[in-house]
C-alpha cells in the first residue's frame, strides 16, 4: 500500500462533503421491558440533506493551468502531470505524453507548448471572496479561476501559500456577497463523530459524502507539522483543499491526502485540523506570509531505554535536545545538548513531535517558560522565541568504511573500538578541523552498537551529557555508569547528518564478578 496521496489530480477537480447540524442522531428503540440503558443509543442520521443543501454554495472548484516546461535534459519533452502508481490514469498519461510532446512520435513540426490543466476544490471564508485550499492543487499554475455551484466562473489572484502546512489562500472578485463556511474547533472533533466532505471528486463536481472521524493525530509524514484528522468520508482525488465539516456545519478539516494503492477512495483520508489551519489562513491573508516560533534545536524522540538512562520519572516522554543550535534561542536561554523539554508555554510536550507544532504556533517575540529534565531535576528556563528562519541546506556525507588504526581503544562490552582524532584519524575518516569528540574506528557485527546503526567515523562527542575528547574519559564515563548500576550509557553521536543521542546496553567488562 502508498503512503499518503496527494488528491490532486490532472484531470479531476474535488469538494469535500457536508454534515448537516439539523439532523442529530435519534436515540434506538427500546423495547417496554428491558432495562434502562445508561444512556440514549446512537443510529445513522436520517439525512444529511438539509446540512448539504446549505454548506454545498460555499464550496468551489478551482482549475489551473501552466504551460509545460521541458524536462531537465531532454528539451523536447513536456513534464508529465502526475498520477497515483499504478492507476489507469499513469500509462494513459505516460503513452499519450510520449507521443505528443514536441519532437517526439506523432509530433506536429512546430508544434506550440502544451497547456496542462487540473483542477482542485476550495471553500469561501470571507463574503468579499477569500477562499482557502492545498497549496499543491495551484502550486506551479500560471492562471487560477474558481468555479462557483451556479458554474459562474472567476479569476483567482494569489495571496499567499503555505508549503509547511499546504494551505494557500486566493481572493477573487464577485458581483455580490458569496456564501461562506466558519471554522469550527477541531480540538473537540472525537473519534466516532460524525463528518461530511464536499468536493469535485474526479472531476464530477459538487459531491457529498459522509463518514465519521476515524482517527486523531495521524502523522503522515507530509511536513514537521504533521496531526493529521483521518477519516472514512469518501474523498478521491481532485477533493484536495475542500472543507471536511461537522455536523454543525462548522469546517474542521482542510482534505488534502488519501492513502491508496490506486488513487481512489479506499476509506483512509487526511484532512488538516481546522485549529492549525486557522492561524495560517489569517497570517496568509493579512500579510501573505507566515511567521513561526524558533526555539532553535534539534530534537529527537525520548525511547524507553534513553528514559531508563536519564532516569526519567513517568517513562518516555518529552523531546530530547541532540543540539541547541549556536546563537540560538534555546542555546541563549541556557538549554544544552541532553536536555530532555518536558513542558512549553505551558502546554506538555508527550512526544517529540509535538514540540515543532507549539513552538511554531508561538507568537515571535513572546517570553515563554520550558520546563527541562536535567541531570535528574526538573528545571524551568525562559526563551524568547524569534521567528523561524529559511531552512538551511542539510549537510552531506556518508559513514567512512571501517579501517583499525593506531591507537584504537576497545570498548569492553559495547563492541567498539575508538581512537583520539588525530591528524591520521581526520583524514581516514575525513573529519574537518572542527570534529570533536572521539572517533569510532571499528563497529563488531552483530553488537549493539551496530544495531543502533553507529559506523566507524562517527563521533562519540557526550557520554552520560558529558563531553569526551578522548578514550580514556570515554572509559571512565562506562566504568561510572557500571559502578551505579545503570543498564546503559546515552551517548551524543555525530556524523554528516548530524547529532543523535544513542543508547548502548553496558556489556559486563572481561573479569567483572557475577
Amino acid at each position: 500500500m502508498r503512503l499518503a496521496t496527494l488528491l490532486l489530480s490532472a484531470t479531476v477537480a474535488a469538494a469535500p462533503l457536508a454534515l448537516s447540524p439539523s439532523v442529530l442522531a435519534q436515540p434506538a428503540t427500546v423495547a417496554p421491558n428491558a432495562p434502562s440503558a445508561p444512556g440514549p443509543v446512537a443510529t445513522t442520521p436520517e439525512s444529511f440533506a438539509p446540512l448539504a443543501r446549505k454548506l454545498l454554495p460555499a464550496v468551489v472548484n478551482i482549475q489551473t493551468s501552466q504551460t509545460l516546461q521541458a524536462r531537465a535534459g531532454r528539451p523536447d519533452a513536456p513534464e508529465m502531470p502526475q498520477a497515483p502508481p499504478g492507476s489507469p490514469f499513469e500509462e494513459l498519461f505516460r503513452d499519450f505524453f510520449e507521443r505528443n510532446r514536441p519532437g517526439g512520435p506523432g509530433a506536429r513540426p512546430g508544434q506550440p507548448p502544451r497547456r496542462a490543466q487540473s483542477q482542485g476544490s476550495g471553500f469561501v471564508v470571507d463574503a468579499s471572496g477569500i477562499i482557502v485550499t492545498n497549496n499543491h492543487v495551484i502550486d506551479g499554475a500560471d492562471e487560477i479561476n474558481v468555479v462557483l455551484q451556479d458554474n459562474t466562473t472567476l479569476r483567482a489572484e494569489l495571496v499567499g501559500v503555505d508549503p509547511r502546512t499546504d494551505i494557500a489562500v486566493l481572493r477573487v472578485k464577485p458581483e455580490k456577497p458569496l456564501p461562506v463556511v466558519p471554522f469550527g474547533d477541531s480540538d473537540k472533533a472525537e473519534v466516532g463523530d460524525w463528518v461530511l466532505a464536499i468536493g469535485n471528486p474526479l472531476g464530477f463536481g459538487g459531491s457529498v459524502t459522509s463518514g465519521i472521524v476515524s482517527a486523531r493525530g495521524r502523522n503522515i509524514n507530509a511536513g514537521p507539522y504533521d496531526d493529521f484528522i483521518q477519516t472514512d468520508a469518501a474523498i478521491n482525488r481532485g477533493n484536495s483543499g475542500g472543507p471536511l465539516f461537522n455536523v454543525q456545519g462548522e469546517v474542521i478539516g482542510i482534505n488534502t491526502a488519501i492513502v491508496s494503492p490506486s488513487g481512489g477512495s479506499i476509506g483512509i483520508g487526511f484532512a488538516i485540523p481546522s485549529n492549525l489551519a486557522k492561524n495560517i489562513v489569517a497570517q496568509l491573508r493579512d500579510d501573505g506570509r507566515v511567521r513561526r516560533g524558533w526555539l532553535g534545536v534539534n530534537i529527537q524522540q525520548v525511547t524507553e531505554e534513553i528514559a531508563e538512562s536519564l532516569a526519567l520519572p513517568g517513562g518516555a516522554q518529552g523531546a530530547l535536545v541532540a543540539r541547541a543550535q549556536e546563537d540560538g534561542p534555546a542555546a541563549k536561554a541556557g538549554i544544552r545538548n541532553g536536555d530532555v523539554i518536558l513542558r512549553f508555554n505551558g502546554q506538555d510536550v508527550r512526544e517529540m513531535r509535538q514540540l515543532p507544532r507549539v513552538v511554531a504556533e508561538t507568537k515571535v517575540g513572546s517570553k515563554v517558560p520550558v520546563e527541562l529534565w536535567r541531570g535528574g531535576n526538573r528545571q524551568t528556563v525562559e526563551v524568547t522565541v524569534t521567528e523561524l528562519p529559511a531552512e538551511q541546506q542539510a549537510s552531506a556525507g556518508s559513514p567512512q568504511q571501517a579501517r583499525p588504526g593506531s591507537g584504537a581503544v576497545e570498548l569492553s562490552g559495547l563492541g567498539l573500538k575508538v581512537a583520539p582524532l588525530s591528524p591520521e584519524t581526520r583524514e581516514r575518516f575525513s573529519l574537518g578541523e572542527e570534529a570533536k569528540g572521539v572517533v569510532i574506528t571499528e563497529v563488531a557485527p552483530n553488537s549493539s552498537a551496530a544495531e543502533r546503526g553507529l559506523n566507524a567515523g562517527d563521533l562519540i562527542v557526550e557520554v552520560q551529557q558529558n563531553r569526551v575528547t578522548t578514550p580514556q574519559e570515554v572509559q571512565e564515563q562506562l566504568t561510572r555508569l557500571r559502578r551505579q548500576n545503570r543498564p546503559s550509557a546515552l551517548m551524543l553521536i555525530e556524523n554528516g547528518q548530524g547529532q543523535r543521542f544513542v543508547p548502548l546496553r553496558l556489556g559486563r567488562e572481561p573479569g567483572s564478578p557475577g
